[in-house]
């Protein structure tokens, strides 16, 4: 299957939920949320549903500051669920250190989260002919 999307957001302070200024997993999940309903609207012409994740990995932190860019797949399709991969990476980080406003575009994203999970297009919302 070729159906892929790509969100890319910039963590705020408002997305950081404990100390120093480290944001909580559940907004990779919300990211991945937001992919997979693209993807839905892209192969069926309607947002679906998110049925559930199968796995989910946190591997490297994520701080306010940090640019994420959340990238998922359809793997697999049935009459009425799809089977999708998510990957989210960190492509840019804040530079407190050298000033408040810099930054650098990190030459090797990092990723900090990995998720499979099944979503559903009920038969009567499917718009789009496979």
């Amino acid at each position: 299957m070729s159906q892929k999307a790509m969100i890319r957001v910039r963590m705020s302070s408002h997305d950081a939920h404990y100390g120093g200024n480290l944001v909580d997993g559940a907004k990779m999940l919300q990211l991945f949320g937001d992919v997979a309903t693209e993807l839905l609207i892209q192969y069926d012409g309607d947002e679906g549903l998110f049925r559930a994740y199968d796995s989910v990995e946190f591997l490297a932190p994520v701080y306010a500051g940090d640019y994420i860019e959340a990238v998922g797949e359809i793997v697999s399709a049935g009459n009425s669920s799809r089977k999708m991969q998510f990957t989210a990476s960190k492509v840019i980080v804040p530079r407190p250190d050298i000033s408040p406003s810099a930054a650098d575009i990190l030459e090797e994203p990092v990723v900090v989260c990995k998720a499979s999970g099944t979503c559903v297009t009920p038969r009567e919302c499917q718009r789009k002919t496979k």
